[in-house]
């Protein structure tokens, strides 16, 4: 700790987001970054708490007081060794964590001004990659294989782990490139694919072998492995089964998230097939961060108006949350970036019907609802609360969650990791799952 009074002289200060009407004209990234004086600045904000809380909220176990210690004193080189030790992709999670360590910090308790973690991570890692201090190793084999079947976040941490430990890992993907939601759920305006790319390209040469467009069956999984790591992640969305689902412009969200992603990577779709909210009014059904997501590619795609409703209560506009105190993550009203370029956003509104002519939509009948307790203890009871009404729509975007996947029961070498076995969650959890799962596949196999 180089600085012992730095909380109490330097504030918060974030890179914060490029200017509005400049960023919705494109897909780049919308945060901005501090120079390299303040960073080190925000940095010195952290005490080395005797009890880290934020060490305690991260899924990953990150040692935050000791990077941040080290990018204050200017040590670029140890705070990404630092980092790295529990962060296998720390460029990634530095983009599109929710920063649970920063809600769990002293500070966030003290006045509501938690240190940069998420921001300063990024910064650490960033660097690394300039000052070329992230360069491919090579490992000493132990003559063992594993596939790993899958390449989201948990599939990616897993063979990263496991190629460390000697392992020749195989990753078997069924799309035509690796990253799973970090690539096809992510837009690009929070996650440039070119970051995935970079680590990828390292992943290879240090002995990693990737498969695309290789759809595996797990329950029929290739031969010639000593072990089976399933990262498959939720591949079903929860879906809105109500009159009118099968008109034109009703899409999940992943249709247009993906779609998009894929269109700034090359791909070219008809005009019948691609989905896109230019000259439309849009309806996207779920509060959520895809919902989110919905909300910032349709404003690139030039729409007229965006509405975003959700079934459940609107949360409570914080800072704190009574229910959850801190440390605990606190279910507080969340503003993102892309809710700042423009949305009306609904609570309490369940949806009845989707409306249309001529097969195609033209709006969704939606009703007030309100939430009483069940008398039994269990979920809650939806009750009316107001008339049906109608809202205009030509395209309408169901970004409701997903469906955790039921899994077979598998042999003693095949282990479940990420998504696929806890049901959809954080990146961070995910690659906290990875982590987790390879070492179990080693003690396995090592006979432990």
């Amino acid at each position: 700790m180089g600085n012992p009074k730095a909380f109490l002289t330097v504030p918060r200060v974030e890179a914060g987001y490029r200017p509005l009407h400049d960023r919705v004209k494109d897909f780049s990234e919308v945060e901005q970054t501090l120079n390299i004086h303040d960073r080190c600045e925000q940095a010195s904000r952290c005490m080395d708490c005797g009890v880290p809380f934020c060490h305690w909220a991260c899924p990953l176990g990150n040692k935050a007081p000791e990077w941040n210690d080290a990018l204050y004193k200017g040590d670029w080189s140890e705070a990404y060794k630092r980092l790295n030790y529990t962060n296998d992709f720390p460029e990634f999670t530095g983009r599109v964590c929710p920063a649970l360590c920063e809600k769990a910090c002293v500070l966030n308790l003290t006045d509501h001004a938690a240190v940069t973690n998420r921001e300063n991570e990024c910064a650490i890692t960033e660097a690394a990659w300039r000052e070329n201090l992230i360069t491919p190793q090579q490992y000493e084999r132990n003559g063992k294989k594993v596939a790993v079947i899958g390449s989201g976040p948990a599939g990616l941490v897993a063979a990263n782990r496991l190629n460390k430990m000697g392992y020749l890992v195989t990753v078997f993907e069924q799309n035509e490139a690796a990253g799973g939601l970090l690539r096809y759920g992510i837009p690009n305006f929070k996650l440039n694919k070119l970051i995935i790319d970079r680590r990828l390209r390292l992943m290879a040469d240090e002995g990693i072998e990737f498969k695309f467009g290789e759809k595996i069956d797990v329950e029929k999984l290739p031969s010639g492995f000593d072990a089976y790591v399933v990262a498959t992640g939720t591949p079903t969305a929860r879906d809105l089964n109500i009159p009118g689902r099968d008109l034109k412009g009703v899409h999940l969200a992943l249709e247009l998230l993906s779609q998009q992603n894929r269109v700034l990577a090359g791909a070219e779709y008809s005009k019948a097939d691609r989905v896109t909210a230019k000259d439309k009014n849009v309806l996207v059904i779920g509060g959520g961060d895809t919902g989110s997501d919905c909300i910032g590619t349709s404003h690139r795609q030039g729409c007229k108006s965006v509405t975003q409703i959700e079934i459940m209560p609107k949360p409570v506009e914080g800072p704190d949350d009574p229910q959850n105190p801190w440390p605990n993550w606190p279910r507080t009203l969340k503003t993102t970036s892309s809710h700042e370029e423009g949305c009306i956003r609904r609570w309490n509104i369940n949806s009845l019907e989707f409306l249309g002519s001529n097969g195609r939509l033209t709006g969704v009948k939606v009703q007030p609802i309100d939430w009483k307790p069940n008398p039994d203890g269990g979920r809650p009871i939806m009750v009316e609360a107001g008339e049906p009404e109608v809202i205009k729509c030509e395209i309408c975007f169901l970004a409701m969650g997903f469906l955790k996947p039921q899994q077979p029961q598998f042999a003693d070498n095949v282990f479940v990791c990420g998504d696929a076995a806890s049901g959809a969650s954080l990146v961070v959890r995910a690659m906290a799952s990875g982590r987790d799962t390879a070492q179990r596949v080693d003690r396995f196999l090592a006979g432990k």
